[in-house]
């Protein structure tokens, strides 16, 4: 049978597509999958779906941190010519027949290894503005997915596909998710999570305007690892984590979030009114830009960081806004899946 080997990592946000991916090819058969990353995320979010799995060592750009910083990007290009050897060593090992990134840090040497074995390569951006990993390999890639149809011009071999989505994230039902959950039907419920490690300004603003916030809603609030504080506030619920965060959208009827690209687009393929709250700091600003292409469609609300005590009107404001409603009602969001897989049969040549 054929092999399909997937890299990305650093983030959820660069693993979790290529497990929408990963999950129609098993259901398929049409291939085997194997997955090459780093001892971080990636490791974790794929453990579960029991496949072969190869570790490397990459280097990480460091984005501001003045002199530390500074030394220790001096050190990236010998760490990555000897991450490209692992890689080479992986890929030697799995023997696939084609390599398919999702981009990061992870995937850069991996891509490397694969075109210097000339094994054909594929690649998917998800923000707005490409990141600096595919930037790099889009040249040693067939195609280049993306899921902004801007992105695909300003990539060498870019295609517009739109995003890959989890099965379970659109096969949720409220009914069934309530249920489960212990939240009546016609309860008002707010969502609110910032990211794999949860975020500090999202939670302290939260908790800061939460008697405001569960006045007239059900919040659900998942805070991160460790992030959780005592509290016996009627209609606030805590989590360091949902595993089964289908179940957790399928319950909202608000959504506060940051605006990582696969977050921004699970959210629309649901058609849940969100307000997004950008990632600042050490950060190329593409969350800002995936924010600020839907809030310009009238598709999303956004807060930045230093307005988050205004997030219980905005949230009030959101819960009221039927024009945002009637819109994402009317927005057409087609998952990606069936045309990557169809290219990647079409390279496999099935």
């Amino acid at each position: 049978m054929k092999k399909i080997l997937f890299t990305g990592g650093g983030s959820a946000g660069h693993v979790v597509p290529n497990l929408a991916l990963i999950e129609e090819v098993l259901s398929e058969d049409f291939a085997e999958a194997c997955y090459m990353g780093t001892n971080g995320i990636e490791k974790s979010l794929i453990a579960e779906w029991k496949i072969p799995f190869y570790e490397i060592s990459c280097p990480k750009l460091i984005r501001g941190g003045g002199f530390s910083a500074l030394k220790r990007n001096l050190k990236i290009p010998s760490a990555f010519l000897s991450a490209v050897k692992q890689a080479k060593k992986g890929i030697e090992l799995f023997q696939p027949d084609l390599v398919f990134s999702k981009g990061g840090y992870v995937a850069l040497p991996v891509v490397f290894a694969a075109k210097s074995l000339k094994i054909p390569c594929y690649a998917h951006e998800s923000d707005f503005s490409p990141g600096l990993a595919n930037k790099l390999s889009a040249r040693f890639c067939k195609k280049v997915f993306t899921s902004f149809p801007e992105t695909a011009r300003r990539l060498k071999r870019g295609e517009y596909s739109g995003a890959p989505i989890r099965r379970a994230i659109l096969s949720a039902t409220k009914a069934e998710a309530r249920k489960k959950w212990n939240i009546g039907f016609h309860e008002r419920v707010l969502l609110v999570f910032g990211g794999g490690s949860g975020s500090v300004a999202i939670n302290n603003a939260v908790r800061a305007q939460i008697q405001a916030l569960t006045k007239n809603c059900v919040v659900l609030h998942v805070c991160g690892k460790g992030n959780t504080v005592q509290s016996n506030i009627k209609n606030y619920r805590q989590f360091e984590y949902i595993s089964e965060m289908h179940e957790a959208y399928a319950c909202a009827d608000v959504v506060v979030s940051r605006a990582g690209a696969g977050t921004v687009f699970e959210l629309l393929a649901l058609k849940k009114p969100a307000i997004f709250v950008p990632l600042e700091g050490q950060t190329r600003g593409d969350q800002a830009e995936n924010a600020e292409y839907f809030r310009a469609k009238g598709l999303c609300r956004v807060i930045s960081q230093s307005r988050l005590s205004k997030l219980s009107d905005e949230v009030e404001k959101t819960f009221e806004d039927d024009i945002l409603k009637q819109r994402l009602a009317e927005n057409r969001f087609t998952p990606a899946n069936p045309l990557i897989l169809q290219e990647l049969k079409k390279a496999l040549s099935l």
